[in-house]
């Protein structure tokens, strides 16, 4: 009985000493506990912590992809002229491109045409400039704008839809021009600025049909200055009581006329000329809109195996997939019958002769 005892009591010890050597195997580590917990509530903490930033890039890329499409092109060019974009010069041609913020100037003795796509035209003579810095048209939209700045030379211009239906505004070293629809013509001699106003010229002239719009004539600061509703009318800007800028009427000689009628013609005509241009060049980047993926340009050939659009002539270099298989050539002889031709049938190669031993002549 004893001896029972005593085997019950060592079988017993040892499943407590098997059941807590178990316990001892599963349990998590205090020091890898401690470990998952600091680095979970860190992770936590940074979360909270950290702000939240506004995704910045959308807002900062949105005129980037504005200026990538354009918004104008050359209609007339006479001499030289060039247009200042990313920093570097470039000169132009007939119907080039133009793009937001770019910086059109022509050289001495040359005339420059610019129409945009609402059909605004600017016609700049001999060393002016003028910069686009902002240019917002859709077809029948209610937010469109534009803003171009004459720094310096005489331009002469057309508005079209932008101003009729938007915002359209001119801007000059001494004041901001409000249009509304109409033909005008703003002269910027050289070194024109603030301090020397009088130099710098607003006049409004008759439209192409002969209708007269509007001018509105604001300083630098936003303050009205005045306003040109009449055909072949002027402003000067000269400074004013309080350090503020005043518009004076500008009296224009016949001969200054004269001038300014020819000027206002050729923004016209090329008013007249832009507007096919820029329609053409819309109606390309609409039938071509990967005009600038590599994968969509001429003579690039599809994948072997990609089925042909029907009736396309066959592109060199490409092969039937069930004849790569069988290694023939396509176009090689033998493979295409006229329709209706039997092949004959094969005829039986003859036996090699043994080698060593060249095959007997046949006896005569």
């Amino acid at each position: 009985m004893t001896r029972h005892r005593f085997s019950l009591a060592v079988w017993l010890l040892g499943c407590f000493m098997l059941a807590g050597a178990t316990n001892v195997f599963a349990a998590p580590s205090p020091i890898g506990a401690e470990t998952a917990d600091i680095t979970v509530s860190g992770l936590t903490r940074l979360a909270q912590v950290q702000p939240v930033q506004a995704p910045a890039a959308p807002a900062a890329a949105a005129p980037a992809a504005a200026s990538d499409e354009p918004i104008g092109n050359v209609a007339t060019l006479t001499g030289s002229a060039t247009v200042t974009r990313n920093n570097t010069l470039t000169p132009l041609k007939l119907q080039d491109d133009i793009f937001l913020n770019d910086v059109l100037q022509t050289s001495a003795n040359s005339t420059l045409g610019v129409t945009f796509n609402d059909a605004t035209t600017f016609n700049l003579t001999g060393n002016a400039q003028i910069t686009v810095d902002n240019y917002v048209y859709e077809d029948g939209g209610k937010q469109n704008g534009a803003l171009f700045d004459i720094a310096r030379g005489t331009v002469a211009f057309a508005a079209a839809a932008v101003a009729k239906t938007g915002d359209m505004k001119i801007s000059t070293p001494t004041a901001t021009l409000g249009i509304r629809g109409t033909t005008g013509l703003v002269e910027v001699p050289e070194g024109a600025a603030a301090a020397n106003p009088n130099n710098v010229a607003i006049k409004l002239y008759p439209d192409a049909d002969g209708s007269v719009g509007r001018i509105e004539v604001n300083g630098r600061d936003g303050s009205r200055l005045g306003a040109l509703t009449q055909g072949a009318s002027g402003f000067t800007i000269r400074p004013g009581a309080g350090g503020r800028f005043a518009a004076a009427p500008l009296l224009i000689s016949p001969q200054q006329a004269l001038r300014d009628q020819g000027i206002v013609r050729q923004v016209h005509a090329a008013q007249s000329v832009g507007r096919q241009i820029v329609t053409q060049k819309r109606i390309e980047r609409l039938q071509n809109p990967g005009r600038n993926n590599p994968a969509r340009q001429p003579g690039l050939q599809r994948p072997n195996g990609l089925p042909q659009r029907p009736g396309s002539p066959q592109q060199p270099g490409l092969q039937r997939p069930e004849l790569q298989r069988q290694g023939v050539q396509p176009g090689a002889p033998g493979l295409q019958r006229p329709a209706g031709q039997v092949r004959p049938a094969l005829l039986p190669r003859p036996a090699p002769a043994p080698k060593g031993k060249p095959p007997p002549k046949k006896k005569r």
